[in-house]
């Protein structure tokens, strides 16, 4: 198990590897970086652009007569000295694969940087948005698991009724629903949209929130939370559901439950004096990786349409707006998250599960 382990870990070094290498390939493939952001801008408003990067106004005049540069289409007229000298602010002055390398060499070492626009450090960046992501990714987790549970070890003790098969078509609709266009839905319906104006429908709390009492203060938290959470939901535990129906119909028809039936125990007792402890040990152990999964995709659009400032909206501005150091520390820190629950949640599966040899294993 060890040696198993061990893989696993060494394993993750080149298909962080990797993952990244794709990732900077392609974005550098796309059009319209930073630098073409910020000569954007200092076509329509240079005033913004010379505060941000500290030039006196001479440094920001356009030159009109001066020669196009090809690799930035539609911004003719740029002095061309002005684009070299933002080519080297962000380091587009080396190659490209001199860049790749530099940034993995100081990713090795967790130093992210500074982001581009934001003047802040990429980690402390994250740091400020981790609490809305994370009351998001915990409360959509514990509740899937409080509404898969029960439900999966109903249809599982009613299997082929009809509650079993209006609860599957229920199940297999919430689960072809994207958990956006349901979002959008209660936006329509309860957030002002069209009908009821119920819920609000920016923010994690009021702007009042500082002047309310403790108990005022959780209420409005909680309020913010029922739509994006109902959202996320509503899509998220229907896989819980089947497998905790599946894991007790596995245990129902084993040798053992018919024994215990034969002795004579209630079915009551039978099933969670028995069957419930076992058939849990496999829907237990998937709670890291059910959790990765919930905070870092499924998220993202939900943040973005409740105008809640989390990890999702935060990568969303960034990639609308080109920044890279937020984009690739972002994707290297959760990518590297991912790996490290995936293997927890593996060991935690051979933990519950002893039939599970991992050691037999070959990644």
């Amino acid at each position: 198990m060890i040696a198993y382990i061990l893989r696993r870990l060494f394993l993750i070094i080149p298909t962080l590897f990797g993952i990244m290498l794709v990732n900077f390939m392609i974005i550098q493939a796309a059009p319209g970086g930073p630098v073409q952001q910020i000569l954007a801008k200092i076509r329509g408003q240079s005033s913004d652009v010379d505060s941000r990067f500290g030039g006196g106004q001479q440094d920001l005049q356009l030159d009109t007569s001066a020669p196009y540069e090809s690799g930035y289409r539609g911004l003719q007229g740029i002095d061309p000295a002005l684009i070299k000298e933002l080519e080297h602010q962000f380091g587009f002055d080396k190659p490209a694969y001199q860049r790749f390398f530099i940034m993995m060499a100081n990713y090795a070492t967790f130093d992210f940087g500074k982001s581009y626009f934001r003047d802040q450090k990429v980690v402390t960046l994250v740091a400020s948005k981790v609490p809305v992501s994370a009351s998001l990714g915990v409360w959509t987790t514990l509740l899937v698991y409080f509404i898969s549970i029960p439900l999966g070890v109903i249809k599982a003790v009613r299997d082929g009724s009809r509650f079993d098969i209006l609860s599957s078509m229920v199940v297999v609709i919430a689960y072809a629903v994207p958990s956006f266009l349901f979002a959008l839905f209660l936006i329509v319906m309860f957030a002002g949209g069209s009908f009821w104006s119920i819920f609000p429908l920016r923010g994690l709390v009021s702007d009042t929130w500082a002047h309310l009492t403790t108990g005022g203060k959780i209420i409005d938290y909680l309020w913010h939370l029922i739509l994006p959470i109902s959202a996320m939901v509503i899509g998220g535990f229907a896989k819980l559901t089947l497998l905790t129906k599946n894991s007790f119909l596995e245990e129902i028809n084993k040798q053992y439950v018919i024994t215990a039936r034969a002795k004579g125990l209630s079915q009551k007792r039978v099933l969670y004096g028995h069957v419930f402890r076992n058939a849990m040990l496999v829907v237990i152990a998937g709670f890291p990786t059910a959790f990765i999964h919930i905070l870092f995709t499924s998220s993202l659009l939900i943040e973005v349409l409740f105008s809640l400032d989390g990890l999702g909206l935060l990568g969303f501005e960034a990639a609308m707006s080109r920044d890279y150091p937020v984009m690739f520390g972002t994707l290297y820190m959760f990518t590297l998250l991912g790996m490290v629950l995936h293997l927890v949640g593996d060991f935690l599966y051979m933990i519950v599960d002893r039939r599970i040899d991992l050691s037999a294993a070959r990644g």
